[in-house]
């Protein structure tokens, strides 16, 4: 998947064939067509999916969006969103709209779209407005992220980031997110424990599954090392790059990375024993506490971060609650995922307490220690 900015004109077979196949090219212009910004997916050299985006100020509209019927279920709809968003944002824009089809509001509540307004009907064919804000501080009060694990295409987990220490839940990822999109999750944190081996990205086969056959908004992490390592993440469906050792050890091509390709695009894992940072797969703890290392990456425009005491990972003993709130009276400008140690769903509800934006959850799901329907009270 290649997403390029493109012509009006080059939009306009696919608008037409998809969207409105018994009319002419010349008809399914839009005002003001020319001063537009339009992009497209291609696979290979095949364009599959069109967008036009028009910008005024705050405020940004999309519209036409149209995938052809042989790319349908790969996500390339949902990446091409999450990129014109992304674009939209760093141009000045707050709010991102469209007028969506009746027929395919489902898709945008997925996406986190609300309906604004009522439908209205417009050649025959009924709409409705639908938005998003592009604001980090409006994103949902309090996420469920459950993990997911990959050794050799499993889903795994880890005691304590052991290589020896392993034990195989499910032998298809895909059919363990489709549980958690079922249930009604819409957050999922993905990590390839190949690539973190490696120093690069492996399991990423696995990742434009999932992103192409959920509506999950996937993170993915392990093994990204270089650019192009990015660039595969976000070419195969990822909304979010999770990054840690490369920001402890190399931040200024870290802080390169936040600026080309957007802080909201960017998931700072921050692994902590003893208040300081640890990298090189829990086996190097630095001389950088915690403190000093996330203020570095806040001035440098990153507000997505996840922390992981090492001490508490994989062990079901409970999190560092303490550690997080001393995090949360320094930094209270972030979006803050607590990871590591949960083992019940009052450790839940402590960290939601606590001013948590969301806890990412792996063994205690899997081992039973929480229940589906205990997590559903929560989503």
């Amino acid at each position: 998947m290649n997403i390029q900015r493109i012509s009006a004109d080059d939009t306009l077979q696919l608008r037409r064939d998809v969207l409105y196949p018994n009319e002419s090219l010349d008809s399914v212009k839009v005002e003001n067509d020319e001063e537009g910004l339009h992009f497209g997916v291609y696979e290979g050299t095949q364009l599959v999916t069109v967008v036009s985006l028009f910008i005024e100020g705050p405020v940004a509209q999309f519209r036409k969006l149209a995938t052809h019927p042989s790319g349908r279920g790969k996500g390339y709809g949902k990446a091409i969103l999450a990129y014109i968003a992304d674009f939209s944002r760093k141009n000045g824009a707050k709010l991102l709209w469209c007028n969506a089809r009746d027929t395919a509001t489902s898709f945008y509540d997925m996406l986190g779209y609300e309906k604004i307004g009522n439908y209205f009907t417009k050649k025959g064919i009924t709409f409705v407005r639908m938005e998003i804000s592009l604001q980090p501080e409006n994103m949902q009060a309090f996420e469920i992220i459950p993990a997911i694990d990959i050794i050799d295409g499993k889903c795994v987990r880890l005691t304590q980031g052991d290589y020896n220490q392993q034990k195989i839940y499910n032998e298809h990822p895909l059919e363990v997110a489709k549980e958690f999109e079922d249930l009604g999750v819409r957050r999922l944190h993905l990590v390839d424990l190949d690539g973190a081996k490696k120093g690069a990205v492996v399991n990423w086969k696995v990742l434009e599954n999932i992103a192409g056959k959920t509506n999950l908004v996937t993170d993915f992490g392990g093994g990204i090392k270089t650019e192009k390592d990015l660039e595969i993440v976000f070419e195969n469906g990822a909304a979010l790059a999770t990054i840690g050792s490369v920001a402890a050890k190399s931040p200024e091509l870290f802080f390169s990375w936040v600026k080309k390709y957007g802080a909201d695009k960017i998931f700072l894992g921050a692994d902590v024993k003893d208040e300081n940072i640890a990298v090189g797969g829990w086996l190097e703890t630095t001389g950088l506490s915690i403190y000093d290392f996330l203020q570095n990456n806040i001035a440098a425009g990153v507000y997505n971060i996840f922390c992981t005491d090492i001490a508490k990972d994989g062990l079901l003993q409970g999190p560092s609650i303490d550690l997080y709130k001393k995090i949360l009276e320094r930094f209270t400008d972030i979006n803050f995922v607590a990871s590591g140690g949960v083992s019940n769903i009052a450790d839940v509800e402590a960290l939601k307490e606590a001013g948590c934006s969301g806890v990412i959850i792996g063994k205690a799901i899997y081992e039973g220690k929480i229940s589906m329907a205990e997590l559903k009270s929560f989503l």
